[in-house]
């Protein structure tokens, strides 16, 4: 069996092509290294059955030779990058998908979708069911990766029910783990690498809006199931224990042992006030709910972070 793994250098993505290769499938990764890292792949480049192609998917797609399985991950998928490449986001989550989509048709693959919480924008619905269509601002700042998204999804569902297309499609929900990038801007490695520096620990609001963080080991053992089954519908993939950003701030200083103190400032534009995924549909579809508690993965990531703290960049 051989998949196609766009954005595969990524933080998801790499962790993804890890487990294809255990299960025994060869595996072409693509990426343009925009905000993935070679270094994220580089323990698999010397492997027989992997294959890196430096590839911008909002190009054209070929690969040679049979493929079973894409599954479409280019994205900036954090504030900071988004934003800093708002075009680009729009791109790859149209052109992009569209040229991934067309891969798929021809080589009659089937085609895994990373989406995301996102497309439920601020909710006013909690927690939060496939059945929610969101509450997203298409022209605030974050629309530019939240319409991507709903875009792509739409764009899956026309190419499944006008050309057959045998799709998936996953809607992830705040994730951490090893190999996210310190600078990304995201709460749980911007918390880590102030705590390891002795840095002030900067909360956006007053710190009671809401996450829900699911170890990246648990992601990708919902994404692997789902691609595996039948379900052609959206399905969350997260964990649904819920807590305020104040609390996880806390909980980061705590387990580093820093000195940091927490700071707050302004609320930036349109961000979620709460997430927490509904599983139901994945508990019932695909047997899965998330394993790793808190503190182990927090453990895990924290001794990641500590070999990043101090490269450039970083």
């Amino acid at each position: 069996m051989r998949a196609v793994v766009t954005g595969g250098a990524g933080f998801l993505g790499s962790h993804l092509c890890e487990r294809l290769l255990k299960e025994g499938w060869q595996v072409v990764c693509m990426d343009n290294l925009s905000t993935g890292d070679i270094a994220n792949i580089e323990h698999l480049l010397g492997k027989g059955d992997f294959r890196f192609l430096r590839v911008d998917v909002t190009d054209y797609l070929h690969v040679p030779g049979p493929v079973d399985r894409i599954f479409h991950f280019a994205s900036p998928a954090s504030p900071i990058d988004y934003l800093e490449m708002p075009i680009p986001t729009l791109k790859v989550g149209s052109l992009g998908t569209h040229k991934a989509l067309g891969l798929a048709r021809a080589k009659d693959a089937r085609f895994v979708m990373a989406s995301t919480s996102e497309v439920y924008g601020d909710p006013m619905e909690h927690p939060q069911k496939e059945s929610y269509w969101g509450n997203v601002n298409p022209v605030g700042p974050r629309g530019v990766y939240d319409e991507a998204k709903r875009f792509s999804e739409a764009l899956v569902m026309a190419y499944h029910r006008f050309h057959k297309l045998d799709t998936r499609i996953v809607r992830i929900f705040n994730t951490y783990g090893p190999r996210m990038r310190l600078n990304d801007g995201r709460a749980l490695p911007a918390f880590m690498g102030q705590a390891l520096r002795g840095e002030d620990i900067t909360v956006f609001g007053d710190g009671s809006q809401t996450r829900s963080f699911c170890f990246v080991e648990d992601l990708i053992e919902g994404i692997w199931r789902l691609s595996e089954s039948d379900e052609a519908m959206p399905v969350n993939i997260g964990n649904p224990h819920e807590m305020t950003i104040k609390e996880f701030a806390e909980t980061v200083v705590k387990l580093t042992g820093s000195r940091s103190r927490i700071t707050y400032h302004p609320l930036p534009e349109d961000d979620p006030k709460q997430r927490r995924p509904d599983i139901a549909r994945a508990k019932r579809l695909l047997g899965w709910e998330p394993k790793v508690p808190l503190q182990e993965g927090l453990r895990r990531t924290l001794e990641y972070f500590k070999t990043r703290v101090g490269q450039t960049g970083c």
